[in-house]
Formats: C-alpha cells, sequence, structure tokens
C-alpha cells in the first residue's frame, strides 16, 4: 500500500533520527565539544527522553489540528535544528538545539501513527504499523554509519548534519504537498481502499 510505505519512510525519518542520534550524539558531543563521556552519554540521554515524551504529544496534537500539519512543522523545526547544529555553536546553544530536534522528531513520531490510523482500513492497521515500525527501527541505522564515514572522510560532522537537513527538508516539501489534506484522502482513495 503506498500510503503506508510513504509513511515508513516518514517514520524512518523521525524514529530513526532520534534512535540515531541517541547512540550518536555522545561520539559528537565528545568529539566537538571535548565533553567526558559521561556528560555526553547524560546529555545524550535527555535527548531520548525528550523525544520519547514528545511522541504521545504529537500524537495529541495530530488528532486536534491534523497529522500532516504536525508532521510538517516537526519536520521544519528539525531542518532548522539540524542546519544550526552543525556549525557547533556555543554549547548552550547546541544543547537547545539538539533539543529542540529530540521534541521535534518525537512530535513527528506521534504524528505518524495519527496520520497511519486514519489513512489505512481497520483491517490493515496491524500489518501496516509493523512495516512503518520495522522501517522506522532499520532508519535508526543508517545514520550513525553515514556520519561515521563522513566523519573519517572528512573530520567533521557538518556535512553528515546538513544532511540530515537536507532529507528533512525534502520530507517536509513532500508532507506539505503530497500528505496534507486532502493528500492522505487522496492517497487511500487511489490505492482502492
Amino acid at each position: 500500500m503506498r500510503v503506508t510505505r510513504e509513511l515508513a519512510a516518514m517514520y524512518a525519518l523521525t524514529f530513526g533520527g532520534f534512535v540515531a542520534f541517541g547512540a550518536y550524539l555522545p561520539l559528537y558531543l565528545k568529539a566537538v565539544y571535548g565533553l567526558s563521556t559521561a556528560d555526553a552519554a547524560a546529555r545524550a540521554a535527555g535527548f531520548v527522553v525528550l523525544a520519547t515524551l514528545a511522541r504521545p504529544v504529537g500524537g495529541w496534537l495530530a488528532d486536534r489540528f491534523g497529522g500532516e500539519i504536525v508532521l510538517s512543522g516537526a519536520l521544519a523545526v528539525a531542518v532548522v535544528c539540524a542546519v544550526a547544529v552543525s556549525f557547533a555553536p556555543p554549547m548552550p546553544l547546541a544543547t537547545a538545539g539538539f533539543l529542540a530536534m529530540a521534541a521535534a522528531l518525537g512530535l513527528g513520531n506521534g504524528a505518524v501513527f495519527a496520520l497511519l490510523g486514519r489513512a489505512v482500513p481497520a483491517h490493515a492497521i496491524g500489518s501496516a504499523t509493523g512495516v512503518v515500525g520495522a522501517v522506522g527501527g532499520l532508519g535508526g541505522f543508517l545514520p550513525p554509519i553515514v556520519m561515521g564515514l563522513i566523519y573519517q572522510a572528512t573530520g567533521s560532522y557538518a556535512i553528515g548534519l546538513m544532511l540530515l537537513a537536507a532529507v528533512a527538508a525534502a520530507a517536509l516539501v513532500y508532507c506539505w504537498f503530497v500528505l496534507r489534506s486532502p493528500g492522505i484522502a487522496r492517497l487511500t482513495q487511489e490505492e482502492g481502499i
């Protein structure tokens, strides 16, 4: 089902992004800011906790205002934050940027599942949810590999963070122009549901 594939891609970005940063953020903070392992790990844990707590809020907001709007807003914040932190700003600004990104990615997670529940017929929700969740989990493995390869090749994380911003920007454009109402309804009709 096309809508399942497209929402799986959105979830790979939002959930995969937060899983990837949960794993890779300590390395980034140690390399760029010279933090101790314990301090970097504590900050990464804060990122994960905030993103996790934002998930149900994203679902609630999506129920009230529409999943496409919430997901678009979350992606826009992720773009801005990824660009901002790519320049290795002073630690207080980097902290604010990473925490805002965590909240945005968590909100996006909730919005994706709100969209999924609305777009997929009741008899297919279990399998669609399984596909979206699986792709999101796999989405957490690719960014650390890409970031590591880019860092090895260039000695900088900036290109990897800009790449994240570019992917999030592309997802934002797609979300706003294709998924936004009546986009989900149209995709569902195209599937013959």
